[in-house]
């Protein structure tokens, strides 16, 4: 059986520890999200060293190895006696849409196809809260890392009916649940639910998605269940922030 860890909450600390994070690489992350909305474009010249220095109370050393951070990664192009100028964008193509329906959700892990990284695999009991629904007499699970273009972007545990496992399991242990799920004659899903929280990485999170410790990321958990309330799925996601974007209608 796998050990089943807390799921991480929000807590706020009077006096917060220091982040291991370096602070280059904090700031290189903050340059990074201004040029990713479109604060600075292709082209624009950053504001100096001096200025970056006083907006973000920092020292000249660690403006300037930000600046090379993201000049590795084909940004920024320092240019001696001119400054720095934004030459490409974060490619958009990295950000993965939390949808809000559960066929629409489906429609996004099948067009992904991503690369699956199996860790852990057992007979489980599902850690369910009475409210959330009858649990199933035994699951089956899964944890497993989701690549795209060889990059992590999601860390997830999956409890699936241990009877529904057994419908498909050699696609189950392939491909994403969801859309296996949906294809299966016989399964019905009367009910699905997620819920979203910002919290920041851990140190498994962070050494499997391969971001530094405490990065923003998005906790997903999702519930299926059939018309009798029965739980046929969980799963607890760890995503990584510049992978997640929201979008909701707002009712007026």
């Amino acid at each position: 059986m796998p050990t089943l860890r807390a799921w991480p909450g929000a807590r706020v600390n009077a006096s917060p520890p220091r982040s291991p994070v370096p602070r280059y690489a904090q700031l290189a992350d903050l340059l990074r999200q201004r040029i990713a909305r479109g604060v600075w474009n292709t082209g624009d010249k950053l504001p100096s060293l001096e200025e970056l220095m006083r907006e973000f109370d920092v020292a000249r050393v660690t403006v300037r190895r930000a600046v090379e951070m993201l000049a590795q990664e084909g940004m920024l192009s320092p240019q001696p006696g001119r400054g720095t100028f934004v030459t490409a964008a974060p490619a958009p193509d990295r950000r993965l849409k939390l949808e809000t329906s559960l066929r629409a959700l489906a429609d996004v892990y099948r067009n992904d196809k991503p690369k699956l990284t199996l860790i852990e695999e057992a007979s489980a009991i599902a850690p369910l809260q009475a409210a959330e629904g009858t649990a199933a007499p035994r699951y089956h699970f899964m944890r497993r890392v989701h690549f795209t273009s060889d990059e992590a972007y999601c860390l997830i545990s999956l409890y699936l009916d241990e009877r529904v496992f057994r419908m498909a399991p050699a696609r189950f242990r392939r491909e994403t649940a969801i859309p296996v799920l949906l294809e299966l004659p016989g399964v019905k899903i009367a009910r699905a639910r997620q819920t979203v929280t910002i919290s920041t990485a851990d140190v498994e999170a962070a050494e499997h998605l391969g971001v530094p410790l405490y990065t923003p990321v998005a906790l997903v958990r999702r519930i299926f269940t059939d018309a009798k309330g029965l739980v046929l799925y969980l799963a607890e996601a760890t995503y990584r922030g510049d992978y997640i974007r929201f979008e909701m209608d707002l009712r007026p």
